[in-house]
């Protein structure tokens, strides 16, 4: 049985997928959200939102994804990054799970990565659960019906989470395996129903195709003034740094939360939704993503609730505490209707420091921002990936080394050239803890880092009195209005100042052995930023 639009030279029998036993070609929100609940895959939430759980994987397998290891590629894949997987262990893995997939229900969505049409990527996924394709339906960038008609797939994801791979047979670690064979554009995912895999496959894929026509893929949220583009930020960092939070500003447009193209033209998101993590969420601090979990056909991860009610818990983290939301941009007010923008004006480094050593906000000379970025200094927090309970310090270059297929100073050379030409001005914003470090010190208060970024966005920050930082030579602001002083001086937030001298010597000490790694690829003057 097929139902659905599609591209009638371009179905899944001319890709070789064959046999299967119903496949439904993109199907709209309402049809998708019948069909998850008809398969019991979920249940139907307040307002008509998809509540669903992932099972044993409620965060991303990086441990688990390789790329195929081609004489095409095998100069351009940065393979301390990327574990390689041979050829025909791929092939075996690719007939394998079509194999296991005959006679199987599977849906098809034929989809855009990225705003831009001279940049874009057409995307076709293909799932085994329907709410894997309603949640990649609202994360990527819908074609109109009529667009469907000559769809033609550039590249193809197939994620079946029945399948279980075989490490001996198949060249991969465990059951799970997500592989990428650049050569043959296809993605096979396996093994995991974390959705998080789909979109984040795609996102590798563009941080691969972008750099080499001159394009900046960035792990970041954008917003700009309302009304005016050009003045344009966006906010690099890990999952819970504040990327997705901190960029729904209703004072600002919202380009999107999380993955952005740079080119010559200016900024462009990938996606056409959002997958905002949701633990702690509250109507008061960020009523409109609060409001997407009772929208129709969000897609609500991992959350506990009430059987008879279907209350939301957000605060139970039973099941983890990476409990997301996925919506469309649309579902946000303010959200842009085109996900455009103009050159960043301002460039903001979101980092979650689990030390309490970074002050709140800091402005960065392009050397240093150039140095920070392929530091990409955070805290992985809990739940984001397979294993991590509590927050752990971590060097993710370009704040997003999962995702990034290339070496390290590919993308940070193209931001080095993008901030040369346009002048962007750098902020480094810490989330993480003040008054000590982890376990003893407190989170950030986002009252003060929501005034300290509109401040820096705004410009009224540049009149600011600044002072250098002794650790890392930045500078940082000394007094800003409704904020209290001892917040932006964080060795004074510490009842042990000595204390606190020692924390900082260590994670300075982290951050030079980390950076030995770029040395022999950058230039003097990005050497000799780090430290003042």
């Amino acid at each position: 049985m097929t139902t659905g639009r599609v591209n009638p030279s371009n179905r899944l029998e001319d890709q070789g997928i064959t046999g299967l036993g119903a496949i439904y070609y993109n199907l709209m929100e309402p049809a998708l959200l019948e069909q998850a609940l008809i398969r019991d895959e979920g249940t139907l939430g307040k307002g008509g939102a998809l509540l669903v759980t992932t099972g044993k994987h409620t965060g991303r397998s990086p441990k688990d994804k390789f790329v195929v290891r081609t004489s095409s590629v095998e100069d351009n894949i940065w393979w301390e990054n990327n574990a390689p997987m041979a050829p025909d262990a791929f092939d075996r893995l690719h007939a394998d799970m079509l194999a296991h997939m005959k006679g199987g229900r599977f849906y098809v969505q034929d989809l855009y990565a990225g705003a831009d049409p001279e940049h874009r990527l057409d995307v076709r996924v293909v799932t085994e659960l329907a709410w894997h394709s309603l949640f990649i339906r609202h994360l990527l960038r819908r074609p109109s019906r009529e667009e469907l008609t000559d769809f033609v797939p550039e590249f193809t994801i197939i994620n079946c989470p029945s399948f279980t791979a075989n490490p001996e047979r198949h060249g991969c670690r465990s059951e799970t395996v997500i592989a990428l064979n650049f050569d043959k554009r296809l993605i096979l995912i396996g093994g995991t129903a974390y959705a998080g895999e789909n979109k984040k496959a795609v996102f590798t894929l563009l941080n691969y195709i972008l750099p080499g026509k001159g394009v900046m893929a960035m792990h970041c949220s954008a917003n700009h003034a309302i009304g005016n583009p050009v003045d344009t930020a966006v906010f690099f960092g890990l999952s819970g740094t504040g990327k997705t939070t901190l960029s729904a500003d209703p004072a600002r447009t919202l380009i999107g939360d999380d993955e952005h193209g740079w080119s010559d033209r200016g900024t462009f998101n990938f996606e056409g939704g959002c997958y905002a993590k949701t633990i702690h969420l509250s109507p008061e601090a960020e009523p409109e993503i609060h409001a997407t979990t009772t929208k129709f056909a969000s897609v609500v991860e991992n959350m506990v609730f009430d059987p008879e009610t279907r209350e939301l818990d957000f605060s139970d983290d039973s099941l983890t505490a990476n409990m997301r939301c996925a919506y469309p941009l649309e579902y946000i007010s303010n959200a842009s209707e085109n996900a455009l923008g103009g050159h960043p004006k301002n460039i903001v480094m979101l980092t979650c420091d689990a030390f309490g050593v970074l002050p709140p906000i800091a402005r960065l000379t392009p050397a240093q921002a150039m140095y920070h970025f392929l530091s990409g200094f955070t805290s992985k927090v809990a739940g984001t990936e397979q294993g991590v309970t509590e927050p752990q310090p971590t060097f993710s270059t370009c704040f997003g080394a999962p995702f990034m297929p290339r070496r390290p100073e590919v993308y940070g050379k193209l931001l080095q050239e993008k901030i040369a030409k346009t002048g962007a001005t750098c902020w480094l914003v810490n989330t993480g803890w003040t008054g000590g470090a982890y376990g003893k010190g407190a989170r950030m208060p986002i009252r003060s880092t929501r005034i300290l970024l509109t401040a820096a966005l705004d410009g009224s920050l540049k009149n600011a009195k600044f002072r250098k930082d002794p650790n890392f030579g930045f500078e940082v602001p000394v007094s800003v209005p409704e904020v209290a002083d001892v917040l932006l001086d964080p060795r004074r937030t510490w009842e042990d100042e000595a204390a606190y001298d020692v924390q900082a010597a260590k994670l300075v000490k982290m951050f030079a052995d980390n950076f030995a790694q770029y040395v022999p690829y950058i230039d003097a003057d990005v050497q000799a930023a780090a430290i003042g």
